[in-house]
């Protein structure tokens, strides 16, 4: 196939490396523009663009897709289909309409559920012991494209959203390249999601860091899970801001909040 990919962030990384070594033909990697990352604000491109440059691909970092240049681009690059993995940005329907076998996306999460930006986040930060990716054409609306393939994997009890976004993006990268083969071979069968079961996700943000200890312990074992690596959970200790990287639930108890056992030990 002739395959054009979109995809920003490293979750997409996986499916771009897999597709270099598929044997498929990638005429061209979108990508979002490089930006100003840490306190000096040093130009910094995506992991995706990174990818893509060490394969000797084509990189376009457009600021939109609705512009009449892009679509001619794309346009002119033919593609059967295009691949979108956490892109960032809408593709508008002059863009949808123009592969032969559509735009396909990964979706970290066992669509209809978790529609949205931060679904691998969602699932921890909510306790669940069940996700996964799903494959599925894209259409106008969020994440409300027919499904096409989906795997399933289980949430280890102090798995982290960091050690599952990784998990998910290996997943999702074998799951597309089977999608690809089976779309090529016209034996696969899109399914309508049900929208009766749709949920969508919330951003991600600083605001929810504080630790509440008046909450059940396993709602804040999720908070500190899900949290990871970014923004991450936050406590006060003797006044000030102190991030909680790892909990683990036990079956001591005490007072939100009170600290019944000092282990210096693992401290550096």
């Amino acid at each position: 196939m002739n395959i054009i990919f979109m995809g920003t962030p490293d979750f997409a990384v996986p499916t771009l490396t897999k597709l270099c070594e598929s044997g498929h033909t990638i005429s061209a990697v979108f990508t979002q523009p490089d930006k100003p990352v840490g306190r000096k604000q040093i130009l910094t491109p995506p992991d995706v663009k990174v990818c893509a440059l060490k394969y000797g691909l084509k990189v376009l970092q457009p600021d939109t897709l609705k512009d009449d240049n892009s679509i001619e681009e794309i346009k002119k690059l033919n593609p059967d289909v295009i691949v979108v993995v956490a892109y960032g940005k809408i593709l508008p329907k002059a863009v949808l309409d123009i592969p032969k076998y559509g735009c396909v996306n990964v979706h970290g999460s066992l669509l209809p559920k978790y529609r949205g930006a931060s679904p691998i986040q969602s699932a921890v930060l909510n306790g669940d012991r069940v996700t996964g990716v799903t494959t599925m054409f894209m259409g106008e609306g969020l994440d409300t494209g027919d499904i096409l393939l989906t795997e399933e994997t289980e949430i280890g009890e102090n798995e982290t959203s960091a050690e599952l976004f990784d998990r998910l993006a290996s997943l999702g990268a074998d799951l597309l390249i089977k999608t690809l083969s089976e779309l090529e071979k016209g034996s696969i069968t899109p399914i309508k999601q049900d929208e009766s079961k749709a949920t969508y996700t919330k951003k991600i943000t600083r605001a929810m860091c504080p630790i509440d200890w008046n909450k059940p312990s396993e709602e804040i074992h999720n908070q500190v899970r899900g949290l990871q690596t970014w923004p991450v959970a936050v406590t006060k200790l003797g006044g000030k801001d102190v991030k909680i990287h790892s909990t683990i639930l036990c079956d001591k108890s005490g007072k939100a909040g009170e600290i019944i056992v000092k282990n210096l030990a693992n401290i550096i």
